[in-house]
């Protein structure tokens, strides 16, 4: 199993001064690169030959995240750890991912070139990622069944799709909910369904906490990449709504498994 892993030079974290003004700095290079990948780095992408934009667009998003992912873990604010990367980005492949923190979608996306990603819709309003996501053509959540189709048939075309069936980011101290709609598009078009369960210790960047309320000492995000899953077993065992709420409920009984070790190693460190 491949791991990348960056925990730091040491194990001393940096002071607390310094970590809130590296944030503010991520915060503010993050907003000021989406706002230049739209006006500056995109249009030349659309000067080059070939007609598949899109994909370039989601390898310079890829990239760009990477970057800035480097850039938080070298200013002190996190650490990272990812298990299992090398069985990230297959054809067809549909990544299914919990959603504990602001920065996990960031993350995960940094790994993997070439992946399209559902996102809630609100995001492509905001003036600093609203036309990155429109460049690489990610799908909008927006609970329809042409969201569904569009989901489908990206799966189809041989693309890496990440979801996060929660919705939302988790509330801190209960365990996730899925909707069924990432089950519903796995069978229709997911030739394997790959769970990756992630964690954040100490918590942050969650969904009752604005950005400045950082940690006492720097955070770690890790991901681990769970075993495929064959959606087409489900398939067989009965129509549609039945199918897909079986899938449902074996991917929210992983995750629960999983994050209760994360939980049980923390308490006892």
């Amino acid at each position: 199993m491949d791991l990348v892993t960056q925990r730091g030079l040491s194990r001393n974290s940096a002071p607390y001064a310094w970590r809130l003004l590296a944030t503010a700095l991520s915060f503010s290079l993050f907003g000021t690169g989406g706002v230049l990948l739209r006006v500056l780095i995109f249009p030349l992408l659309a000067l080059l030959p070939g007609d598949d934009l899109s994909r370039r667009a989601r390898a310079v998003v890829s990239r760009t995240f990477y970057l800035f992912v480097r850039f938080m873990y070298r200013s002190g604010v996190l650490t990272y750890e990812v298990e299992g990367i090398e069985r990230l980005g297959q054809p067809g492949q549909l990544v299914i991912a919990n959603h504990p923190s602001l920065i996990d979608m960031v993350v995960l996306i940094a790994f993997i070139r070439d992946a399209n990603c559902v996102v809630k819709q609100s995001l492509w309003d905001n003036p600093s990622m609203g036309g990155p996501l429109r460049a690489a053509h990610y799908i909008s959540n927006s609970g329809s069944m042409d969201m569904l189709d569009e989901a489908a048939d990206a799966l189809h075309s041989g693309q890496t799709l990440v979801i996060f069936p929660e919705g939302t980011r988790t509330t801190p101290g209960q365990a996730p909910e899925f909707h069924r709609g990432a089950a519903a598009i796995a069978l229709r078009g997911a030739r394997i369904v790959t769970p990756v369960v992630i964690s954040v210790s100490p918590t942050t960047l969650t969904k009752a906490e604005p950005w400045y309320s950082i940690p006492s000492r720097r955070f770690h995000i890790c991901l681990r990449v769970g075993e495929d899953i064959d959606p087409q077993q489900f398939n067989q065992i009965g129509p549609p709504p039945i199918a897909s709420r079986k899938l449902n409920d074996v991917l929210h009984q992983h995750f629960i498994k999983e994050l209760a070790k994360d939980e049980r190693f923390t308490a006892g460190n």
